[in-house]
């Protein structure tokens, strides 16, 4: 694995190249790690995978937890590891722990042992050993040291001790980790400032190859966030990647961006597709006229639609204008409505390759801002065209009762 940032715009955000053995071609950064189950995405068939932006796409995270159950580490092994027993040899897969879907870090039921997780097949207790076992047959591209995640309500006490066991935990991975594939370092520390800046500092004076900044997306405000990423930024070389988990919101997206984060692990397309949501915002962040506001999208931020809604029934237009996806080069929103409601999972996989292909282009929207130096200025007129939109919506509602 190689890394190197490339541009830097007002203050923290940067832009940058990750190079992994596996992928043809370099991630460029902020890029998005799209979320798997036990390899592959939860609902695109390895088929369509290729309708997918190339190279953005080829980024996965993947849960050594999901192999608790099923075919075997050693079977897997054997195999040669993950790649080939998904058949995607040319992606890039990179190895976290928690998965917000279903595999969430329990921390009542952690001890000094190891890390506790509420899994599909119950409540598991993964100790280091263990976990770096499960790491060596599956020979991921970049993995994650054990953490003890903590939520944000935990007390001092609670938070010291999750740093004081990551951190050894981290020394234990490095010791097992005898293939000498790039690990990335856990930071944690809950809302405690002083407690992420401590294991940010333990954790860069380690060998590691890069960051995996941990305990977000459990608890904390949007307002305390900032602190908190940049306490833990302003410590990290430069020169190593950044990934973060929890962080999936398009604003919090750019708020991590603004702290200086390079990789998002987000589960924020799942939930969309799950719940039947298109995205349907403008990805240069342009002003939009105030016409556009369709009374179709009433109700909403403009950021996303409803396709469950009976207003779609007869809307023969694509999910978005120009959109170049498989979904709306192929499909109406009034199909994808008939789908829904009729509870056919084609629904689901045509949602979620129009929203992989919305979110990469966020992605690249935000890297553009970036390498032109207008970072700030997109993130601004970003959320001042989203809460425009959100006022607009009340409004009409409003005007409609």
């Amino acid at each position: 694995m190689k890394f190197a940032v490339k541009a830097w715009s007002s203050g923290r955000a940067r832009a940058g190249v990750l190079h992994l053995g596996s992928c043809p071609s370099p991630i460029e950064t902020p890029a998005l790690l799209l979320s798997t189950r036990k390899g592959l995405p939860l609902f695109i068939p390895p088929d369509l995978l290729p309708s997918l932006p190339s190279p953005d796409s080829h980024l996965l995270h993947v849960s050594s937890l999901h192999f608790l159950e099923g075919i075997s580490p050693n079977t897997i092994s054997k195999i040669g590891g993950l790649h080939k027993l998904v058949g995607l040899p040319d992606h890039g897969f990179v190895a976290i722990p928690r998965d917000s879907i279903q595999c969430l870090p329990e921390c009542n039921s952690t001890n000094k042992l190891g890390a506790s997780f509420d899994t599909p097949v119950g409540r598991s207790l993964v100790k280091p050993v263990e976990y770096v076992e499960l790491i060596s047959s599956l020979k991921p591209n970049v993995w994650t040291a054990l953490a003890d995640e903590v939520p944000a309500w935990v007390n001092d006490k609670r938070n010291k001790t999750s740093v004081d066991r990551t951190v050894r935990w981290l020394d234990e991975c490095i010791q097992l980790n005898q293939a000498g594939g790039p690990v990335f370092g856990s930071i944690v520390g809950g809302s405690s400032v002083q407690e992420r800046e401590r294991c940010a500092q333990e954790v860069a004076s380690r060998s590691v190859s890069g960051y995996w900044i941990g305990g977000f997306g459990l608890g904390e405000s949007m307002d305390e966030r900032p602190a908190l990423l940049n306490a833990v930024t302003d410590i990290l070389e430069e020169e190593k990647p950044r990934l973060v988990s929890g962080l999936g919101l398009l604003e919090e997206v750019l708020q991590g961006v603004a702290a200086g984060i390079d990789i998002f692990d987000s589960t924020y397309i799942y939930h969309l597709t799950l719940g039947g949501f298109a995205l349907t915002f403008p990805l240069d962040g342009v002003e939009t006229n105030v016409s556009a506001l369709h009374l179709s999208n009433i109700g909403s931020d403009q950021s996303k639609i409803n396709l469950r809604a009976t207003i779609y029934r007869k809307d023969t237009t694509p999910i978005v204008e120009n959109c170049n996806c498989y979904t709306c080069q192929n499909h109406t929103r009034a199909y994808i409505n008939h789908l829904l409601n009729v509870h056919e999972m084609l629904a689901q996989i045509l949602l979620e390759i129009h929203n992989t292909h919305h979110y990469l282009g966020f992605f690249r929207s935000v890297r553009e801002a970036i390498k032109s130096g207008n970072f700030e200025q997109f993130r601004q007129k970003f959320s001042e065209i989203k809460r425009y939109h959100m006022h607009l919506a009340s409004e009409a509602a409003v005007g409609c009762m």
